[in-house]
């Protein structure tokens, strides 16, 4: 016999069979006050009233609120419309401004899921597995490299920034027809004078930052120069492991997505746009 038939029988066997609270206790092994609280069941809902209730609680006062909800999917949408980050630090960083207690980042991230926004990518390494590093301290690491681009009309261009590892802050960032040598230095030493120098660089093994894959061929380039004679130390990632220098290498894929959403953004910003910026 199932619970509920069990409570069924207890309840029936005293309003109809006359039988007494301390009889029934007997009779099916429970309690006294078990059969109380099934009677009290009873009086108020009837039989059905004697089906197992829900433990759940009748309310969650620590739940997002619906119009939170609502905000943080706003946010995405928007986020992915002019082409920025929309991942859940992005958005909290966004409701930190607007709320004064925000929900976390895992939160955001739950919000997201719930709402089919988040596309589950079992084929990705776990999180536990990474192996992430950062600066203790802002300057105490620059990273940098260097991406292709092109403006309007096809002209192609690279772009060079200088990232602090620690704070993941832009110190520098521009466009050249051609990044050089020269142009890395100019802009490492510029970035120095604005924010200090730093303890070390890191970047990928391109001949503009470093020639040791030159086979001893010229020596140091005159970055590798400029560095050495500050005492600054250079680290150069693993050959095709763009990993290393991942910080960087998820900024410039932030950057490209928003350059390619940069003309229709401009154009929702400003009334009476005719025609449309053409990003390549």
């Amino acid at each position: 016999m199932g619970n509920v038939e069990r409570n069924h029988v207890i309840v029936l066997a005293v309003i109809e069979g006359a039988m007494s609270v301390t009889e029934a206790a007997t009779r099916f092994k429970v309690s006294r006050r078990w059969i109380h609280t099934l009677l009290a069941r009873y009086r108020t809902g009837g039989l059905g009233a004697l089906d197992p209730q829900s433990r759940a609680p009748r309310s969650s006062p620590h739940a997002t609120p619906p119009t939170l909800r609502t905000r943080v999917l706003e946010l995405r949408t928007a986020l992915q419309r002019d082409g920025l980050d929309a991942g859940a630090e992005s958005i909290h960083d966004r409701l930190t401004r607007e709320y004064p207690n925000p929900p976390s980042v895992s939160t955001i991230w739950r919000i997201l899921k719930a709402d089919g926004a988040v596309t589950p990518q079992p084929h990705k390494r776990p999180r536990s597995s990474w192996i992430r590093f950062e600066s203790p301290a802002p300057n105490g690491c620059w990273q940098s490299d260097m991406t292709h681009w092109s403006l309007a009309g096809g002209v192609p261009v690279e772009i060079i920034t200088w990232l602090d590892d620690h704070s993941r802050l832009v110190l520098h960032i521009s466009a050249h027809t051609t990044v050089t040598v020269k142009v890395v230095t100019s802009t490492f030493l510029a970035t120095a004078k604005l924010h200090g120098l730093p303890a070390s660089t890191l970047t990928d093994n391109g001949m503009i930052f470093t020639t040791r894959f030159a086979r001893g061929k010229g020596g140091p380039n005159h970055f590798e120069h400029v560095i050495a004679q500050h005492g600054i130390v250079q680290k150069n990632g693993h050959p095709g492991h763009p990993q290393t220098q991942g910080k960087i290498e998820r900024f410039h894929q932030t950057l490209k997505r928003w350059l390619g959403e940069a003309p229709q953004v401009l154009c929702r910003s400003y009334a009476g746009c005719g025609s449309r910026l053409r990003v390549a």
